[in-house]
């Protein structure tokens, strides 16, 4: 899966807060994400956050 820095991702389930969009912060092994609901920031593994992906919303700026 091709993601990149300052993405913004749909995920498939909701957070606590009601958002379902996160952006990536890093990239690697591990995923680090924030969520733009509430600003809550995690670290996943690579795989599992590929799993619930729903879609990729680019950055402005970037193709």
């Amino acid at each position: 899966m091709d993601l990149q820095l300052h993405d913004i991702l749909e995920l498939k389930k909701d957070h606590p807060c009601g958002s379902r969009q996160w952006e990536v912060l890093r990239i690697g092994m591990d995923i680090k994400l924030r969520c733009l609901g509430c600003n809550h920031e995690l670290m996943a593994p690579r795989r599992k956050i590929e799993k619930s992906i729903k879609r990729i919303i680019k950055k402005e700026g970037q193709e």
